[in-house]
């Protein structure tokens, strides 16, 4: 779909590439540490302590499209990105990038 992933979280590295390689994930994990991309993208806490789970859709412009935000069902943000893109793909905007 044209689509890159991300995914950020505050894990080690090492603990990412033990992830990715236990699930094949075939995209990038970015390592936050210090918790910078968090803050710069106002990814609340849920609960006072937990780090959230938040979605976010950029467009090649850089513009937000969607955010989604769900700590409990991992698997909607999945369900959520795919609505977004598909609406994406077909829209007017997305035509015009691509010619």
């Amino acid at each position: 779909m044209g689509a890159e992933v991300i995914g950020v979280s505050s894990d080690s590295p090492e603990s990412h590439r033990r992830f990715a390689a236990h699930h094949n994930l075939p995209f990038i994990l970015l390592s936050d540490s210090h918790k910078r991309v968090r803050k710069l993208y106002g990814v609340p806490s849920s609960m006072g302590f937990l780090p959230g789970r938040v979605t976010y859709i950029i467009d090649k412009d850089g513009v937000i499209r969607r955010i989604f935000s769900d700590q409990l069902q991992p698997r909607k943000h999945i369900e959520e990105a795919l609505t977004v893109l598909k609406t994406l793909e077909g829209s007017t905007y997305n035509r015009d990038v691509q010619e």
